[in-house]
């Protein structure tokens, strides 16, 4: 199950279980759509796969315990470990290779 992380781990805007914007890697790494797509140019910073958007984990329970309800988004806020520049030479070293063949 995902753990729904509650903000971008680059700008660290507020990214709410609601969240559209909220993009994801396979490793759960979690990003707004301004940074996935513009800073980090479909790169993720820390496995170099490309990003997906979210799912959304309903706020009711259509089915009897599953939901946000049952299943809370996770209130702490994680942060990327690299630097700036450590970001910036790894997105220019395979950001014009497809996600599909990193």
């Amino acid at each position: 199950m995902l753990e729904i992380r509650p903000n971008c781990e680059l700008c660290d805007c507020d990214l709410p279980a609601n969240a559209p914007h909220a993009m994801i890697c396979s490793y759960e790494c979690t990003y707004c759509a301004s940074c996935a797509q513009g800073v980090l140019k479909n790169v993720c910073p820390k496995c170099g796969g490309g990003f997906t958007a979210r799912p959304i984990r309903p706020s009711q329970a259509w089915r009897k315990g599953l939901g946000l309800e049952s299943h809370p988004a996770s209130e702490k806020r994680v942060h990327t470990q690299f630097s700036t520049e450590e970001i910036a030479a790894h997105v220019a070293r395979i950001r014009d290779i497809a996600p599909a063949y990193r």
